[in-house]
């Protein structure tokens, strides 16, 4: 299946002079949602936990952590997880913005695998490798429906990266 026919490119969104790749045909499409749902699956197996963030990694890291029956572990903005959380503040691509993860559901020594939908810059995905590993965690390796390789985002990270798609811009 070629995943690249369910995404479409909006320019200037959410500003002029970005092209935004609008994954909701994708998830309009049961047959290509199950496809994407099930490769990812199979690259994260190894992982006893399944980490997203806040709001498009819900979406294909939770039906991921389901079907490998592993626990889902959300990483969302500032103010928005109850209780103690580690916090880590960030540039991305039109801002800032702080993560947080809840202190304590995580275990150290578990293996991860963060799932997002697009791999760009990597600020978003650096961010939640340096919350797990304050926790003790261990990252596998990131998981990512679209990566744009002119962003080089990979460089970034320090694990493996896993694209399902490739694209230019």
């Amino acid at each position: 299946m070629k995943l690249i026919e369910y995404i479409r490119t909006v320019n200037d969104f959410p500003e002029k002079g970005v092209k935004f790749k609008d994954i909701s045909l994708l998830l309009a499409n049961g047959k290509a949602l199950n496809y994407t749902i099930n490769k990812m699956a199979k690259l994260a197996k190894d992982a006893d936990i399944i980490v997203g963030p806040d709001a498009r990694g819900f979406l294909f890291g939770t039906p991921v952590a389901a079907k490998l029956k592993k626990p889902f572990i959300m990483v969302r903005k500032k103010g928005k997880l109850p209780g103690e959380v580690i916090s880590y503040d960030y540039g991305l691509e039109y801002g800032k913005n702080v993560l947080e993860i809840q202190k304590g559901i995580t275990k150290p020594g578990q293996k991860a695998i963060i799932i997002d939908d697009v791999l760009a810059t990597g600020g978003t995905l650096e961010v939640i490798t340096r919350l797990l590993a304050a926790e003790g965690v261990n990252v596998l390796g990131v998981i990512v429906l679209m990566e744009l390789k002119s962003f080089n985002g990979r460089s970034k990270l320090n694990t493996k990266v896993n694209s399902l798609i490739q694209v230019d811009d």
